[in-house]
């Protein structure tokens, strides 16, 4: 485990601590979850965005095309 000191500002540590208090948890643990699941989410940003460059049009198109030609449920509808 490492520490790590952060400055903030006052505003921003007293929600933390409301929060941390209403899940029963330290505030060095709501800082840490909300952090991994920052970072969680760049990651699958950064995923998703390696995928769509290896993506085309044409596999697209083709993928598309073998998709029964029908109308949507219903309740699918707008």
């Amino acid at each position: 485990m490492s520490a790590l000191s952060v400055r903030l500002p006052e505003s921003l540590h007293k929600y933390a601590k409301q929060y941390a208090a209403l899940e029963g948890i330290s505030v060095n643990q709501l800082i840490s979850t909300a952090l991994a699941e920052k970072l969680s989410a760049l990651a699958t940003e950064d995923y998703l965005e390696l995928r769509a460059k290896s993506g085309s049009r044409k596999k697209f198109d083709a993928a598309l095309a073998q998709v029964p030609d029908a109308a949507p449920d219903q309740w699918d509808r707008k």
